[in-house]
């Protein structure tokens, strides 16, 4: 299957919210994120990018479906000055001027589409844009840490830890805010240890 990458930046995200919801609703109730997808919550999380002015997203488009199925994949970006307090506290604390950070939101790509090099594009896209944005030291991104234990985890399940690390990402356990969304199997919704990877620009 031919799939077309494509960045869009700025105002242009405005277009593809419903299809950002959709993708992160859809792929992060897998785990290990089990997220119970909320389109209200989504459209405030959104909200970020597209009052950013600065935000991106990598789209990975299948043409050969109806439009409103097209986007397939994505890749998010913002600059650290503009997300949530949570987010900016970690460096704060450990005196790193968040202002010197690009911050990755999620790459999220249907199950049957992986495999295929894409998450590669994504990687690349983001890369490029923040170098060609300018003024960032380092770009970073976190991820949910969970218990080895946990009941939800699959059989057989691998984490993405060694692909981080090949696209030349640190992991930084000194770096780690709590997030809240409601998981799968949870009542409502509860705090979530984020861990940063970083990697100089």
């Amino acid at each position: 299957m031919a799939i077309t990458l494509t960045t869009v930046k700025g105002e242009q995200l405005q277009h593809y919210i419903t299809d950002l919801a959709r993708l992160r609703i859809q792929v992060f109730r897998d785990y290990p994120y089990l997220y119970d997808g909320d389109e209200a919550y989504e459209q405030e999380y959104l909200h970020t990018y597209i009052a950013s002015g600065q935000a991106m997203a990598v789209l990975a488009l299948d043409d050969s479906l109806p439009v409103e199925q097209q986007v397939i994949g994505a890749s998010t970006g913002v600059p650290m000055k503009h997300e949530d307090d949570a987010f900016k506290a970690p460096f704060i604390e450990a005196g790193i001027n968040p202002e010197t950070l690009f911050y990755c939101g999620e790459s999220v790509l249907l199950p049957e589409y992986r495999g295929q090099g894409i998450y590669k594009g994504f990687f690349a896209g983001r890369e490029n844009y923040v170098r060609e944005l300018g003024g960032f030291k380092e770009i970073c991104f976190c991820g949910v840490q969970r218990p080895d234990d946990h009941p939800l985890k699959p059989e057989g399940y691998q984490s993405l830890d060694e692909v981080w690390r090949h696209f030349g990402y640190q992991p930084r356990p000194d770096l780690i805010t709590d997030y809240p969304w409601k998981d799968i199997d949870q009542p409502e919704s509860t705090d979530h240890p984020m861990m940063f990877w970083i990697k100089a620009l």
